[in-house]
């Protein structure tokens, strides 16, 4: 009797540990994928939040550089354009309008930080700026 039952808690035990093993590299593999998905370059045109037909208009203001056009952009479709789409464009014209305005770069950009979520693809970035612009 005493024989099955120091079996019976061998065997608890190694089961126990191959649980804990088991999870332990689940975790492992879930925190590695992560850190993965942060350091991978974020493509702007696939965040959420603006209709595809919107993407030409936007590229035509973006390659001239100029801070006003993106603002009348930005203040025409603005009803329409949703976060995190929109909070990347805004950031966008903070670092185009920060050489010619400081003031209004850092005004938009809090207003960005103010309503971007840690969660949110685009809160790596606001991150990345918070020291130029807080």
């Amino acid at each position: 009797m005493k024989a099955l039952i120091s079996i019976l808690i061998v065997l608890a035990v190694i089961f126990v540990a191959w649980k804990t093993w088991e999870y332990w590299d689940r975790v492992q593999s879930q925190k590695e994928a992560a850190e993965q998905a942060a350091k991978r370059p974020i493509d702007p045109r696939s965040l959420p939040g603006m209709d595809y037909r919107l993407e030409q208009s936007l590229q035509e203001v973006m390659d001239k550089k100029d801070p006003q056009a993106l603002k009348a952009w930005l203040d025409r479709y603005r009803p329409v354009i949703k976060d995190p789409r929109l909070a990347w464009i805004e950031l966008d014209y903070v670092l185009l309008v920060a050489p010619q305005n400081p003031v209004e770069a850092k005004r938009v950009y809090r207003a960005v930080k103010e309503r971007t979520p840690p969660e949110s693809p685009v809160y790596r970035r606001v991150k990345e700026l918070e020291k130029t612009y807080d």
